[in-house]
Order: C-alpha cells, then sequence, then structure tokens
C-alpha cells in the first residue's frame, strides 16, 4: 500500500516537473515567491487552503498509527529507530506536497498570468488552455493525470485515516468495506449535492473551500497532539525535547491565529453584506463561539489537570465480574471467547456451571486490527498491548477464584483465528458470548458465530447478552 502511494506520489511529481518544464518559469521570481507575504484578504484564504491541503488533519492520525506497525524490535534503540524512520518518512512526504501545491501555483502564474489571462480559477478551465498556451498536446495530458493521482492518493489516505478514526478513537468496529463505503459517501455526497445545485463552474471554490475547513480543523488536532507527545508518563522516556515542543506551539500558534483571523473576516464581511444578519447572528456566531470554546478547552485542559495514569482500551467493561463458584462437576477443557465487553460475564459464568471448579478453561481473544492481520502475532501496537494486559488480568482475577486458567491470544479475524485455535487444541467445548444483533447490524458488524461454527468439530455453547 505504501509503495503504491508512493508510485502515486511520484507520478503527481514527474508530470508537475514536465509541466514546469514546458512553462519555463522565471527562477528568481519563484525564489522571491518563497518569502511569505500576504497582500490581501483573498490570499489569505487560498494560503490557508494551501496549508490545509497540504498537512491534512486526518494524517496525523493515519502517521501516528503506521509508525507502531513497522516491524522493529520493542527496545529503546528500535523504538527510537522506528521514530526516525518515520520522521524521514513524513518530512518526505510533507516537502512532496509542498512542491505539488507549490507547483500548480508557478504553473498558473507562468501560464495563464503573463499571458493576462487574470481570471482562470476553475481545472477545467486550466485544462482546456494549458495546450495553446504551451504549444504541446502533453500538457494537459499531464496535468489531468496529475489531478487524477493525486484525487487517488488523497481518498486511500483518507479512508486509512477514517479507520484509524473509528477503531482507535470510537471505538466503532464495523466490517471494513462498510466502513469505507461510509468514509466516501461523507466526502462524496456533499460535494455531488452542491454540483447538482450550482452546476461544476463551483467545483474550484469548493475545492479551496474544503481545503480551507481541513486548515481550520488543524488546530484540534494538533494541539491535542502536543499535550500527548510532551507529556513524559505517557510517552515513557520518548517525548519531544523542550525545544520541539516551543517549535511545534509557536507553528500551532501561528495556524491558529491565521485560521481565526480567516473566521473573523469571513463572518464579518457576510454580516455586512447580509440582507438578514440577524440570522447569522443566531446561527453562524454563536457556532463560531462554541468552536472558540472547546478550542480553549483543548489547549488548557491539560494544563491545569493532573496527569492520571489509566489504562484505556477499546471495550467501556470495567472487569468487576459477578462469578459463580459452587457446583462441581467431571473435569472438562473448555474454551472461551471473550472480547472485554458485558458478554464475557454471561460467558463466563454459563463456562463455570458446566465446567465447575475443577475443569480448565482457555480464554481466547482476537486482536482484529489492521496491523494484526497483516503482521499477526508480530504487531506490537497499543491496542495489542492493551489486550494482552486485559487477558492477564482476567486470567490473574479467574485463578484468584480458584479457576484453572490458560490464555491464547490470537491476531486476525476472529471467524477465522478463533476455529484455529481451538482446531489446534483439544477442547471438549467453546463458549461464546453474543451481542444479540441481527439483520442490518450483522451487516453493519458482521458475523463471528456464523463463521466459527461451521469450521470447529466440537460444541459451540452461545451465550446471548
Amino acid at each position: 500500500m505504501e509503495a503504491f502511494i508512493i508510485a502515486l506520489v511520484a507520478i503527481i511529481g514527474f508530470s508537475f516537473i514536465f509541466e514546469m518544464i514546458f512553462a519555463q518559469p522565471e527562477i528568481d521570481k519563484i525564489f522571491t515567491g518563497l518569502i511569505p507575504s500576504l497582500p490581501n484578504e483573498e490570499a489569505l484564504y487560498i494560503a490557508i487552503g494551501i496549508i490545509g491541503a497540504t498537512v491534512m488533519p486526518h494524517n496525523l492520525y493515519l502517521h501516528s498509527s503506521l509508525v507502531q506497525t513497522r516491524k522493529f524490535d520493542r527496545t529503546e534503540i528500535g523504538i527510537k529507530q522506528a521514530l526516525k524512520y518515520n520522521f524521514i518518512d513524513s518530512t518526505i512526504a510533507l516537502n512532496l506536497a509542498f512542491f505539488v501545491n507549490a507547483a500548480i501555483l508557478i504553473l498558473g502564474a507562468a501560464v495563464f498570468y503573463q499571458n493576462g489571462m487574470f481570471d482562470v480559477a476553475e481545472i477545467q478551465d486550466a485544462h482546456k488552455f494549458l495546450e495553446p498556451l504551451l504549444g504541446t498536446k502533453w500538457a494537459p495530458i499531464l496535468f489531468a493525470v496529475a489531478l487524477i493521482a493525486a484525487g487517488q492518493s488523497s481518498t486511500i489516505t483518507g479512508t486509512l485515516a477514517g479507520q484509524i478514526v473509528m477503531e482507535g478513537y470510537l471505538n466503532l468496529r464495523i466490517q471494513p468495506w462498510v466502513r469505507r463505503i461510509i468514509t466516501r459517501l461523507i466526502a462524496i455526497v456533499p460535494a455531488v449535492i452542491v454540483i447538482l445545485i450550482y452546476g461544476e463552474s463551483v467545483t474550484g471554490k469548493m475545492l479551496i473551500l474544503s481545503q480551507v475547513i481541513l486548515s481550520l480543523q488543524l488546530g484540534f488536532a494538533i494541539i491535542p497532539l502536543i499535550h500527548f507527545v510532551s507529556d513524559k508518563t505517557k510517552m515513557k522516556g520518548f517525548h519531544i525535547s523542550r525545544a520541539t515542543q516551543i517549535a511545534s506551539w509557536i507553528i500551532a500558534i501561528i495556524i491558529v491565529s491565521l485560521n481565526a483571523k480567516l473566521v473573523y473576516n469571513e463572518i464579518q464581511g457576510w454580516l455586512e453584506t447580509s440582507e438578514n444578519p440577524i440570522v447569522l447572528w443566531l446561527t453562524v456566531v454563536p457556532l463560531a463561539f462554541g468552536f472558540l470554546i472547546l478550542l480553549l478547552y483543548i489547549i488548557f485542559k491539560p494544563f491545569v489537570s493532573g496527569v492520571k495514569e489509566v489504562i484505556e482500551n477499546h471495550s467501556p467493561h470495567n472487569m468487576i465480574l459477578k462469578l459463580n463458584t459452587e457446583r462441581n462437576y467431571e473435569t472438562k477443557n473448555i474454551a472461551i471467547s471473550v472480547d472485554f465487553s458485558s458478554a464475557d460475564e454471561k460467558a463466563l459464568n454459563h463456562a463455570f456451571d458446566i465446567g465447575g471448579i475443577e475443569a480448565k478453561y482457555t480464554l481466547i481473544h482476537v486482536v482484529e486490527t489492521v496491523g494484526a492481520m497483516m503482521y499477526g502475532n508480530k504487531v506490537r501496537d497499543h491496542e495489542t498491548s492493551i489486550d494482552e494486559q486485559f487477558l492477564m488480568d482476567y486470567k490473574k482475577l479467574l485463578e484468584e477464584r480458584g479457576f484453572h486458567i490458560d490464555v491464547k491470544l490470537g491476531f486476525g479475524k476472529p471467524g477465522k483465528i478463533i476455529p484455529k485455535i481451538v482446531n489446534e487444541g483439544k477442547y471438549d467445548l467453546l463458549i461464546m458470548g453474543t451481542h444479540g444483533h441481527t439483520g442490518f447490524k450483522d451487516l453493519i458488524f458482521g458475523t463471528t458465530v456464523d463463521n466459527v461454527r461451521h469450521k470447529i468439530t466440537i460444541p459451540l455453547f452461545l451465550v446471548k447478552n
């Protein structure tokens, strides 16, 4: 997947290199243009759009997750090496994104502005005029190819980031194809509605607006990230240095300040030109203040609240189990599938009713992150570590109650891994807790039970939650 993304970025880069050769821009003007300047408010709007297009907020979550999937030694030296290479990856990626955005601006200035065409703002117009102005049919072709590659690259990274956010932050585990449809529809449906209402002439403005919105979201992603990576307790010795903290806060303040200025200018302009400003005062203005309060909360809350060392898992279960230990039966070897949810309590109690205190119990849990699916037991991401610890906590808790407990941690899709573990072990019975959803929810969340029951040779006992 990374090789595919690199190939797309390379296509974009080579396409614009040839465009630069065709356009022959003035080199001295290019270097002059690298000096930051904002001649007017419209330039601020474009500049913020470029920031949003280059440093997309969802990629901060994606890059933070990708570093965990690397195959490296989980020692201090190995972690530092992984961080170093991830830093190199990010630097190359962001500089390539900067190059592409700069190339688009340079191409527009060299081709259209120099020929007195000051109003070319739409992609379709740029594509149409490139051939007659540059005198080669390859100019519009390369321009189109670069845009297609950029769109695919952005779509793939956006989908992957959506997966990270859903699984790691929202704790929403749904089937991959459903997740992809949801994330893509969220991106596509608003664009389709706007185009149907206003026509394709607004695509350029809508594109810039989407990039500006991305930039407005940056503060809400960057500031929590700075807080997190500055925390010595959470980072366990891998926190960022004081110099990096200062630089990060300066950059964050600049981005947030520019965004705040843009929002203020836009709202002020709307109020001055609106025929009914009361509607704006009752809708847009309170909304803007709400986001401002949320941003201030994100900035100052970690400074005033104490650091609490807690283990956060992807399930709300608090591991307070009410267990039955009174009955005694013949010795059995019972496997129990657990997922650290409320279904575990009923599954465990039914197992103890059947096997009693003398039976041998094996707790099976499957880590089903993408990293686990790709790398199996070699993955060492955050969720794997937490799941492993919770499984051992279950083992300790139950052994203290007098039960004979073994644990098995699997990696991948539960419907495949649970039968594999069960078939390789000498178990008399498999007990699984179910969440009781059927029909549409089965389509969304998937069904593990059906996949398991057809692949095992021992009885399956289902406990409905």
